[in-house]
């Protein structure tokens, strides 16, 4: 008889990607290798626009500034880091750990009216804000051409 390891996402993972649904695998997954305690995870974020900037809002509590990275690179914005796993103190015994370590990476696809070169970020209260202005485009104007 052999035994199997459980994987509670395992089939909604195999469903997304055999119908092509990406995005909306946004939980974490551990790693499948036994014994490994490694897991991958993505942090959680918002996308707002106004008339005047796109603003994406990423959930990062317990990351350092110093361990995020923010880059755009032909179109698509990218947000990186790692959250560092505290050790245990000395003389502090940890009974469970529900909050998920280790590096991650979320990448967005910026529109055409996105003002790449004045993308700027700033952390408050564990949030990640990344403000994207927006650039004036001008439609282009309909000619009409005379038949004759």
């Amino acid at each position: 008889m052999n035994m199997i390891r459980w994987e509670p996402f395992r089939e909604a993972d195999e469903f997304m990607r055999r119908f092509g649904m990406t995005g909306l695998d946004r939980w974490p997954r551990l790693a499948a290798a036994e014994g490994e305690k490694t897991v991958e995870w993505a942090p959680v974020a918002d996308i707002c626009e106004t008339d005047k900037e796109y603003l994406v809002k990423a959930e990062l509590p317990g990351v350092k500034r110093e361990d995020v990275k923010v880059t755009q690179d032909d179109g698509v914005l990218t947000i990186e880091g790692e959250r560092k796993y505290e050790k245990e103190a000395k003389g502090e015994k940890t009974h469970r750990v529900e909050r998920f370590y280790g590096t991650f990476c979320r990448s967005f696809t910026l529109p055409e009216d996105a003002d790449a070169k004045a993308i700027r970020a700033e952390t408050k209260d564990g949030i990640l804000n990344v403000h994207v202005p927006k650039m004036k485009i001008e439609k282009p104007k309909a000619i009409e051409i005379k038949v004759e």
